[in-house]
């Protein structure tokens, strides 16, 4: 009889939560699996989760250019237990691009950390008797209205950023979006479109492999990967940098020592040699600030972006 009660104690005990268990906290990706800001975030999840003490799940809420993500981190509880690695189309980009986002950017999210820059290139098809960005300023101004570009859909970075290199060049190209970057890497090398803009992920084993022909990085450095391609400030842009950065956020009133810790343990994650090597294989750049040098850099880009798509006209809805 003993050994029945002592047996049936142990099973209570078992089932019951032990106060030990690790805490699950949530970092929210507004894209499919397996896209550059998903694999990112799993990344950074794998080896925060034991620095906090906690274990990091990634749960993906695909749409609306990853606007759909953070309208729900914004009725979130400001715990500090749900974050959204936001891109810049989502945060800065997106407010001035639709109706209707479901959130203030500079309003409703405290700035945890920034991470990471996906470095943006400009690319042709080879059949383009161009190799350089005066040339194909020049092509372009010789042919109106018969040169088209890609992008990987409305209001994304590959739409917008071509979209201020049409105005400020003062050129025609017609725009083609897709839904993605595969489809339009695809078109793009068939010549069914001329030109286009994506980040170094994308672009780099068709530039490889000679399906495109890369003629500048439209970074604001020359990346790594292809050290003799000159940026477009360097051909005639001064200025002109762009990048899909990427960085943590949580709902606006978090606790202050909760945004820091979490602020700390990405930081010193995505600082290390390790993570440093698996973003250059992915085409990624380390770029780190904390929370308040990510909510300057906010407020500096969500001003910017607000002025490009002022200026070129860009709509979505």
């Amino acid at each position: 009889m003993k050994r029945i009660i002592v047996a049936a104690l142990a099973m209570v005990v078992a089932m019951l939560p032990t106060a030990q268990a690790a805490e699950v906290s949530r970092i929210v990706v507004g894209f499919p699996a397996g896209q550059a800001t998903d694999i990112v975030a799993r990344l950074i999840a794998e080896r925060i989760g034991p620095l906090l003490g906690e274990t990091l799940i990634v749960e993906n809420r695909p749409g609306q250019g990853g606007s759909i993500a953070l309208a729900a981190l914004a009725k979130s509880q400001p715990d500090g237990r749900t974050m959204v690695l936001a891109p810049l189309a989502s945060l800065v980009a997106n407010p001035h691009l639709y109706k209707s986002v479901g959130y203030d950017s500079l309003k409703d999210f405290a700035p945890v950390a920034l991470i990471a820059d996906l470095p943006m290139l400009l690319v042709v098809n080879p059949s383009m008797p161009v190799k350089t960005v005066p040339d194909l300023i020049a092509y372009a101004k010789a042919n109106p209205d018969k040169i088209n570009y890609s992008s990987s859909g409305n209001g994304t970075l590959s739409h917008l950023g071509m979209e201020d290199f049409k105005r400020r060049a003062g050129i025609a190209m017609l725009h083609v979006p897709y839904r993605g970057s595969p489809p339009a890497m695809t078109d793009l090398m068939a010549g069914v479109v001329n030109a286009g803009m994506d980040t170094v992920t994308v672009t780099q084993p068709f530039i490889q492999s000679g399906g495109l022909r890369l003629i500048a990085s439209a970074y604001s450095k020359r990346v790594p990967e292809f050290p003799d391609t000159p940026t477009m400030a360097e051909q005639g842009f001064p200025g002109f940098g762009l990048a899909a950065w990427l960085g943590f956020v949580v709902p606006a009133g978090t606790p202050p020592e909760r945004v820091a810790a979490l602020s700390e343990a990405i930081v010193k994650v995505v600082q290390s040699d390790e993570i440093g090597q698996k973003f250059t294989t992915l085409g990624v750049m380390q770029r780190t600030a904390g929370p308040e040098g990510f909510g300057e850099f906010i407020k500096s880009e969500y001003s910017r972006w607000g002025e490009i798509v002022k200026a070129t006209g860009a709509k979505v809805d």
